[in-house]
């Protein structure tokens, strides 16, 4: 059975920025923590914190009955019948065997060696060290641990040993009712100073216990875990006192017999869960407070404080609750000399009872419990002596799950001493081989390596976090990288500054000089305009300036010092019934009007014939009714409005994109064969009957997140990332950018399910002609990228796996995530683009559309300041360091009334605000990208967008000229009208 775990030892590290560092605590101090971490700078404090930590690496102990091992209470509770059967494959029963580490020691340190650790973590057992509970010794048992601690000697592995983890011999259960009976702390220090006796000389750090909390609560109270006494909380509270008199009596034997000549220090492993208000108010915190002190105080408190329990237990347990007299307080005060610290799986939203939470809300951060026992209990050196989560016991090799746990608890461990102060010294991972999970039983594995239950020597096999910790020892923890620093340079001479609008406000409502009626003032009565019938001024033309909501936005856009304006036009409304029949000229001049004004400020319009929505997927109602793109005549009907859109905005469009961001997750095979089909075409029209004269440019731009494997050195989860970009990108582009068809991969892949697993999936086939027909139908490669997901090939969680592609779906919990949960990732945008232009040469590539979501609070606005700097940096590597041929990039999006809590511009009662992420990104722009001291300078020809038959502007040109004549003129007059008043004054005189 699992008795111990193999630690990672952190040394002290000097400090090097402190937010607030707690001072010396004291009962109740802790109650500051929640507040304290409120405060925290975002979205700094949450980033992942790269920095070293000191070397070291702190297992399982297994056998039934095997030489000379007596009975345990774990034992005995594991063969009960009414025990809950735990997943398990056939072979061991119970915790019989597990990993058997009794008969495969020399296999157990051959794991430690390969890690390269410095320090080990195991526990003794007390039945096998002394079967029946009492003297005698059992040889054999004293034997095999002493080879064990002479082969960690031999290796320079320094032990930290637990006397007792759970496996409390049967017999003093049978003959005293275990620690239910005050007999037992006497018992308990007899076996403890057998140990000190025996391996005293070898080991320098004792735990005479772990985990109290569940031994007394679960093993007497709830009879959860063994012994399995429902005794209720009376029976609980009064194992858990027993408990803490055996440690104390234990630290005392150490502390008055052993110290002096073994210098070892000696202390008891707490477990704790942490909990979090459900609203920062003073009541919920108080709740807070009072859910840790049940835990974790009913323990420290007395050992750590003042020798008794905590007050908030004592007012509300009153006699439930038994007392100690003033010397056992003194007796019990002090007797540790360092806190050691479980945290995890084993009591966090496992074994922790729902009315111990008080109604607030459990969370997993070790870094603000860290903080807690900082500030509550005098800023003690703490050791965590168990740590980490658990995968499925299905899981074999590619543990992802358990490496990004394990990342996220070391990292704030490293945030708690280097941006706390909190004085941890030392970190154990649980564990090192998988075994059997105490209540759990087999279906859960919590080890470093595999272990295959079914086999008769219990064969190891290193899982893909053995390889990330040994590359943790090797880096000696998170140095930061020279890929994760940012660099300095700036982007070409007129590389495209953009921003994106899903669709543009419109707002064709005709301005009041359009209204051809006479109106009458009735200054007298009503005080309003009375139309007079039957009485009309001519009808003048139409002009753009009538349109007031244009000339709003583009003074918006102008603020932000961009190039480009990237939006998509409204198939549905242009053509309402899908073809010529009818057309929506209205909209089709303020789109013109649109253009035109936005090359009159020199921002080149980007403009995207459709872009699906929800509703209808933005077609004309009379398509999307027919079968939408799966009907191949939306492949004629798209042409023609195409060819529609050409002739009426080619003048003022000279960048196309014929569709934006199709998304593949909603898209069919079929619906995706007529789409490809209906893009090539409309290219080829562009290309043959308009391109010449307008000089414009056209592509398709396609939704492009990167996807990374979740164990990077996991093959398995290679070959899955390179399966889904194939077909979350590559079923569109390799057909238009690479040999015109689809991926060899996707058809291999629909091929072998279709086969095997009973799928009807179907890949249309191309014709030869229909292939060159899509080959190299793009003038550029437009794409999308919003953030990064990671990938596994091991089944770990039924609800985020699919079936279809046998891919797991994997949470990296320490990425920094915006309020809508999509991952901010900036290096995977330069992992794309490497991997574009790897696949389909060196072809110009624009970011279409980047950006983040926030809860509209402007503080949170600082997300979108820190992805919009970093995003861009990312694709400034990719241009400068790996020569990718970037030539654009667009933040999504223009503002919250089109894209809600995606603007740059926040919208609220009918007013547009800039956020300071808008400012940034100008800023940005203003530099063309990140200029250092050291960066060249970059003269650019100075650009202007042509306009052509603009004749409103000029027009407007020629008024400005006109007005200014005459006010020049006036000014002119006034002064000689007064100059020459003045002479003729001073001649009368």
């Amino acid at each position: 059975m699992a008795l111990a775990a193999p630690p990672l030892m952190l040394l002290p590290l000097p400090l090097l920025l402190l937010l607030g560092r707690p001072g010396l605590g004291a009962p109740g101090e802790g109650a500051g923590t929640w507040s304290h971490f409120a405060r925290l700078p975002y979205p700094q404090d949450p980033l992942f914190l790269h920095d070293p930590f000191p070397d070291g690496f702190l297992s399982t102990e297994g056998g039934w009955r095997q030489g000379g091992k007596g009975a345990s209470v774990w034992d005995t509770f594991a063969h009960r019948p009414s025990t809950p059967p735990a997943v398990a494959p056939p072979g061991p029963v119970g915790g019989d065997v597990a990993s058997d580490s009794y008969n495969n020691l020399f296999r157990d340190v051959e794991g430690l060696r390969r890690l390269g650790v410095s320090h080990y973590r195991f526990s003794l057992s007390w039945a096998r060290l002394l079967p029946n509970g009492t003297a005698p010794p059992n040889p054999a048992g004293l034997a095999h641990y002493g080879r064990l601690l002479a082969r960690l000697r031999e290796l320079g592995v320094e032990p930290v040993v637990t006397l007792y983890h759970w496996d409390l011999p049967q017999a003093l259960q049978d003959a005293f009712g275990g620690w239910a009976s005050p007999v037992l702390p006497q018992f308990f220090t007899d076996y403890a100073e057998l140990c000190f006796r025996h391996f005293g000389g070898q080991v320098r750090y004792w735990l005479t216990m772990d985990n109290p909390y569940v031994v007394a609560w679960h093993g007497y109270g709830t009879g959860r875990l063994p012994p399995g006494v429902q005794g209720g909380p009376r029976l609980g509270y009064l194992a858990a006192h027993h408990l803490l008199q055996a440690h104390a009596k234990v630290w005392h034997l150490y502390n008055d017999r052993f110290r002096p000549a073994q210098r070892g220090k000696v202390s008891i492993a707490l477990s704790s869960h942490w909990i979090k208000p459900q609203h920062m108010t003073e009541k919920n915190i108080k709740e807070c407070q009072k859910s840790l002190d049940f835990v974790l105080g009913w323990f420290a408190k007395p050992i750590f404080i003042d020798g008794d329990y905590p007050e908030s237990m004592r007012s509300n347990l009153s006699s439930l609750l038994p007392e100690f007299s003033e010397a056992e307080k003194k007796y019990i005060k002090g007797t540790a000399d360092f806190f050691a610290l479980s945290f995890g799986a084993t009591l966090s939203f496992q074994l922790l009872d729902s009315h111990m939470k008080f109604q607030q809300l459990e969370s997993i951060s070790l870094r603000q419990l860290l903080y807690w026992i900082n500030s509550e209990y005098n800023n003690p050196q703490i050791f965590i002596v168990e740590n980490s989560w658990f995968v499925s016991g299905t899981t074999k090799r590619d543990d992802a799950k358990y490496i990004y746990y394990l990342k996220k608890f070391i990292m704030e461990t490293l945030k708690a001493i280097r941006y706390d102060g909190v004085n941890v010294f030392g970190y154990t991972v649980w564990s090192l081989l998988d075994g059997f999970e105490w209540h759990r039983g087999y279906s859960i594995r919590r080890g470093l390596f595999y272990v295959d239950f079914q086999s008769h020597d219990k064969k190891l096999m290193p899982k893909s976090s053995v390889l990330f910790y040994q590359k943790l020892i090797e880096k000696n923890g998170f140095p930061p990288l020279p890929e994760n620093q940012p660099i300095e340079g700036i982007f070409p001479c007129g590389f495209a500054w953009g921003v994106v609008d899903n669709y543009i406000q419109v707002d064709t409502t005709p301005a009041q000089f359009l209204d051809s009626s006479v109106y009458v003032w009735d200054v007298h009565q009503t005080k309003k305009l009375i139309k007079v019938d039957g009485v009309y001024t001519s009808k003048r033309k139409r002009h753009c300036v009538d349109f007031a909501a244009i000339r709003h936005q583009i003074s918006l856009l102008q603020e932000m010092h961009i190039t480009h304006f990237h939006f998509s036009l409204k198939w549905s409304l242009i053509l309402p019934l899908g073809n010529l029949s009818l057309i929506n000229h209205t909209l089709v001049h303020y789109y013109q009007c649109f253009a035109s004004e936005l090359l009159r400020v020199n921002i080149t319009p980007v403009v995207a014939l459709w872009q699906p929505m929800i509703e209808n997927q933005e077609l004309p109602v009379s398509l999307a009714k027919y079968g939408a793109w799966e009907n191949t005549e939306t492949i004629q009907a798209f042409v023609e409005y195409a060819r529609f859109c050409f002739t009426s905005l080619g003048d003022h469009v000279k960048f196309w994109i014929t569709m934006n961001e199709p998304s593949v997750k909603n898209l069919t095979y079929t619906a995706g064969h007529n789409l490809l089909k209906a893009h090539a075409k409309v290219w080829h029209l562009y290309d043959k009957e308009f391109r010449r004269s307008q000089k414009g440019k056209i592509s398709i731009a396609l939704q492009a997140d990167w996807v990374e494997p979740a164990c990077p050195f996991s093959r398995n989860d290679q070959k899955v990332a390179d399966r889904i970009l194939e077909f979350d990108i590559g079923w569109l582009a390799e057909p238009v950018f690479g040999n015109g068809d689809y991926p060899e991969v996707m058809r291999a892949w629909l091929h072998r399910i279709n086969s095997v697993d009973l799928y009807n999936f179907h890949l249309p086939y191309f014709s030869e002609d229909e292939k060159k027909l899509i080959q190299g139908s793009f003038d550029f490669f437009a794409l999308s990228h919003y953030t990064t997901t990671l990938v596994g090939s091991e089944k770990e969680d039924a609800v985020k796996y699919d079936h279809y592609l046998e891919v797991q779906m994997i949470n990296d919990i320490t990425w920094l995530r915006s309020p809508s949960r999509a991952a901010v990732v900036p290096w995977g945008l330069r992992k794309l683009l490497k991997w574009v232009k790897s696949k389909y040469g060196d072809v110009p590539i624009y970011v279409m559309a980047n950006g983040i979501d926030d809860d509209q609070n402007m503080v949170h606005d600082k997300l979108r300041v820190y992805y919009i700097q970093n995003y861009i940096n990312e694709a400034l590597k990719a241009y400068t360091l790996d020569n990718v041929n970037l030539q654009g990039y667009f933040v999504y999006s223009f503002n919250d009334k089109t894209a809600p809590k995606y603007g740059l511009y926040s919208y609220v009662a009918n007013q547009y605000e800039p956020k300071p992420s808008l400012k940034h990104y100008r800023e940005i722009i203003d530099n063309n990208g990140f200029p250092g001291p050291e960066t060249p300078e970059l003269l650019c020809p100075e650009e202007v967008a042509s306009c052509p038959e603009c004749h409103f502007f000029r027009t407007r040109k020629s008024l400005l000229a006109f007005i200014s004549f005459i006010f020049v003129a006036f000014i002119v007059t006034i002064f000689f009208i007064t100059y020459y008043s003045k002479r003729v004054e001073r001649r009368y005189k």
